[in-house]
């Protein structure tokens, strides 16, 4: 007669009575195999390597293991062209799960986050509908239950619980990553994060990668038992070391052992690994629990000394004007070379025509120019017209980016426009490298970040910083349409105002205009006098975001003298503002190279037209944004 088959007692059950073991990295194991690829493609081209790797977990101990699912959804695998697998991966994936695992066993369907601080422009309908998809497949494979990890961005963990909620009554176990000891990307207690979790249905909360045992330990001593839900915990092996191109984690198992009690102490329940773990460390952590019960009372001192007050910005935004009057803002580029004497008489003869900014690029046209943030501080020192410096993507990495923005604060130069920066193969540096470790957008985000006194690494910058962020807008673009999405985008990240690239095209203005009807961001639109036939040309054909015109090049090449092209190209430029002061009240004048007389000759022309705007000489029947 055969024995009957026992039963699994359902995981939350067993949670009550017992410390369980998880699993350690799929893809660290995976890579010390020498595999480098889209680990979940693995799950049909080399599945024996999947369940070697399962079964290599269950044999060191482990009573819950995850699909090879982390990254399966729609946006993930888009990158490897791969979209359209997110069905037969999530289901093999859960096939060979089930392949490698024991009788008592707990299979969790693994889904891992997407936007984090490096993603903060990926939109949550996007994210929403992958992860819809892909919960769908785990759970019609009749998982144990889902486990959400390394989710950097709370809002993005919150939504998707909302939505799994819905889907099952399956035990939901969310993990958040931390980039400091006890606080999210955002600043907020890792307290009030898993906290926030159960309130929304998560059954299991905890935090997973970025921070070994030492670090998890630390950030877990503050935070209470839940009140309904359990704790649990995937510490990192150690912080990554790289040698011969290869990733190395160096903590020994017996490490791992010793802090296994310390977890329990903390009132974990679900015990596992995350990068850099092996089933050698899984094993010490099942050795090191094997005689402890779990903990049901812990007393806790929480602290909220991490959280940082934003306090008042001590100036009026630059933008303000352009929401009720007419406001312009003049590009002016630094010099080149270190004969500054025409530069600063430039500024001068701009502050004295009206304008209401000094703005001057970095490093334009990836071309090395005296810094904007030192000569910002000269004109700061020296003028009473406010400097708006830009900040390009392309020459600092993260550390570069994150030192500037803390100078730039500490010099009290909190006006910045965020642009991605031309690439460096335009320049005259030929050797040069562009960085590009954020987007435009990222950095945006990151910017408003430290506004709330949290540097990149989650770390307290000790007090917020007070930057005002504005942001490119290119409306020379076919699909206009796109261009605003990607300018409501760059709202969504915090941008609180918009400058234009330079607009040639009257027809295009009112365009512009239209497309931005229900924008309520300000817009300064940008008109940039010509200095010849041959910059025009130069300008449409070589410079990325430029458009000019047929007949606005045929003008300017049926010029005959410098004089003639300077008087043609200011014409241009006059009818470019008759129409632009029709439908915005932000302009921007960008000035060719160093000729800022042009500009000043376009700013009395502006402030004559107000005037005569303001007297009912000259009528305008259209609505200004």
């Amino acid at each position: 007669m055969k024995a009957p088959i026992k039963m699994k007692v359902p995981i939350l059950e067993e949670l009550k009575n017992r410390i369980l073991i998880a699993d350690g990295a799929m893809g660290t194991l995976l890579y010390s195999y020498g595999i480098d690829r889209c680990f979940e493609e693995l799950n049909r081209s080399h599945p024996e390597e999947i369940v070697r790797v399962h079964r290599a977990y269950i044999d060191a101990g482990a009573d819950v293991i995850q699909t090879n699912t982390y990254g399966a959804n729609a946006i993930k695998l888009a990158r490897y062209g791969l979209e359209h697998e997110v069905r037969p991966f999530n289901k093999e994936a859960v096939a060979l799960a089930k392949h490698a695992a024991e009788p008592g066993t707990y299979i969790l369907g693994t889904i891992g986050g997407i936007r984090g601080f490096q993603e903060p422009s990926l939109q949550l309908d996007e994210i929403r509908q992958s992860f819809r998809q892909q919960a769908e497949v785990l759970l019609s494979e009749n998982v144990d239950g889902l486990l959400l990890e390394t989710y950097y961005d709370l809002d993005e963990l919150k939504e998707v619980l909302k939505i799994a909620r819905k889907m099952t009554s399956l035990p939901i176990i969310t993990h958040v990553s931390m980039q400091e000891p006890g606080v999210l990307i955002n600043g907020m207690p890792l307290a009030d994060a898993l906290s926030q979790l159960e309130d929304l249905g998560a059954d299991i909360v905890g935090t997973n990668c970025r921070l070994g045992p030492f670090h998890m330990i630390e950030s877990l001593k503050g935070i209470p038992l839940p009140k309904h839900a359990f704790l649990s915990a995937y510490p990192n092996g150690s912080l990554p070391d790289y040698r011969d191109g290869k990733l190395y984690y160096q903590t020994e198992p017996g490490y791992f052992k010793k802090y296994a009690a310390e977890f329990r102490n903390e009132g974990i329940r679900l015990l596992g690994g995350c990068c850099g773990t092996t089933p050698v460390h899984i094993r010490a952590f099942k050795e090191g629990i094997s005689e402890l019960e779990p903990l049901t009372v812990k007393n806790v001192n929480r602290s909220s000394d991490r959280i940082v007050i934003a306090d008042n910005h001590p100036d009026t935004p630059l933008y303000d004007k352009a929401r009720s009057g007419r406001s312009v803002f003049v590009e002016f580029d630094t010099p080149r070379n270190l004969s500054t004497d025409n530069f600063f008489k430039g500024v001068r003869a701009l502050e004295h025509a009206g304008a209401d900014a000094i703005t001057m690029a970095d490093n334009s046209l990836a071309s090395p120019r005296i810094s904007n943030t030192a000569m910002a501080r000269l004109i700061k020192e020296e003028f009473t017209i406010p400097p708006l410096v830009h900040l390009t993507c392309r020459d600092r990495n993260l550390i570069g980016l994150q030192s500037h923005l803390m100078g730039l604060d500490v010099l009290g130069l909190h006006d910045v426009l965020i642009v991605t920066g031309d690439p460096t193969k335009i320049g005259d540096f030929p050797g040069a490298t562009s960085v590009y470790d954020v987007s435009s957008m990222q950095l945006i985000h990151l910017v408003k970040q430290f506004n709330r006194g949290i540097s990149y690494s989650g770390r307290s910058l000790r007090r917020p910083t007070h930057f005002r962020v504005a942001a490119a807008f290119n409306p020379n673009v076919r699909n206009l349409d796109r261009a605003v999405q990607r300018l409501k985008r760059k709202i969504e990240c915090g941008a609180d105002y918009f400058i234009s690239q330079p607009v040639f095209d009257r027809e295009r203005i009112v365009a512009i205009s239209q497309a931005l009807r229900g924008v309520t961001t300000p817009v300064y639109l940008g008109i940039m006098p010509l200095t010849s036939s041959r910059n025009a040309e130069f300008l449409h054909n070589e410079v990325p975001g430029m458009s000019l015109p047929d007949d606005v090049r045929s003008r300017m090449a049926a010029a005959k003298s410098k004089e003639e092209a300077r008087r043609t190209s200011l014409q241009i430029a006059k009818e470019l503002i008759d129409t632009a002061m029709e439908y915005f009240r932000g302009i921007y004048l960008i000035t060719p190279m160093t000729h800022y007389s042009m500009t000043v000759e376009l700013l009395h022309y502006i402030k004559e037209r107000e005037r005569r705007l303001a007297s009912g000489t000259v009528q305008v029947s259209h609505r200004i944004r």
